[in-house]
């Protein structure tokens, strides 16, 4: 894994090949698709870390998607979109966009917004270089690579989003439900079973990672809920 993962949902096919183009040269990895119902398809298959969306999309209007993905998750979503009236502004931020650049604009402002609204999506821990540190755990969301000690980790997509969503709240439960949507979508919100499994899999990771260390004591259950993480040590 190396870079954020971005969807990229633009029906301008030209627009959309140089926005891309231009994304991917600067590190991300970005998936492409020209409507609504390819933007679900993407966004249920490999959940990216942030959406860059038109609004004015051939089958569905670009709200339809917004709202899809809010009842899911907090993923970043990034509105371009033609419409520049006020009130469209405001149907877009209140149906849970997090921010909207009006077309025409240029690319490299683009790319700022991307990259703070990556920063933002780790929470208030993030450092402003976009890392996420617990102990010797270091995950960095702009090149979407997890550390142990300074080595890095092989953890696969789902791996990688599940460790991020928990150290994104320290110390907080996380419930079974909860994860499980932010990861892997509504369909798999009663799927316990299957975040165990998961969660078992990057425990034995990190703990193979770090043996003797503070990233085999990352996560710890609690049962009948879900999951913590620990609060990263102080200084």
């Amino acid at each position: 894994m190396s870079g954020a993962h971005l969807l990229l949902v633009e029906d301008d096919a030209v627009a959309r090949t140089a926005v891309a183009q231009n994304l991917a040269g600067h590190g991300y990895v970005v998936a492409e698709t020209g409507d609504a119902a390819g933007a679900l398809r993407s966004w249920d298959a490999a959940r990216p870390d942030l959406i860059v969306l038109d609004l004015g999309l051939p089958d569905l209007d670009g709200l339809a998607v917004i709202r899809r993905v809010r009842r899911e998750s907090a993923t970043p979503i990034l509105v371009l979109s033609a419409r520049g009236r006020e009130a469209d502004k405001i149907e877009a931020l209140e149906a849970g966009a997090d921010d909207y650049v009006t077309k025409p604009y240029g690319i490299g402002e683009l790319r700022a917004r991307v990259a703070a609204l990556l920063r933002r999506a780790g929470g208030a821990g993030v450092e402003p270089s976009g890392v996420l540190r617990n102990g010797s755990i270091a995950l960095d969301t702009s090149r979407r690579v997890v550390a142990v000690g300074g080595r890095e980790l092989d953890l696969t997509p789902r791996e990688y989003e599940l460790l991020k969503q928990m150290l994104a709240a320290p110390g907080r439960v996380l419930t079974r439900g909860r994860l499980l949507r932010a990861v892997w979508g509504t369909a798999y919100s009663d799927e316990g079973h299957y975040l165990h499994v998961y969660v078992s899999r990057l425990r034995r990771k990190l703990a193979a990672a770090d043996p003797g260390g503070d990233a085999r004591d990352l996560v710890s259950a609690e049962p009948g809920v879900g999951y913590r993480v620990r609060e990263p040590p102080s200084d």
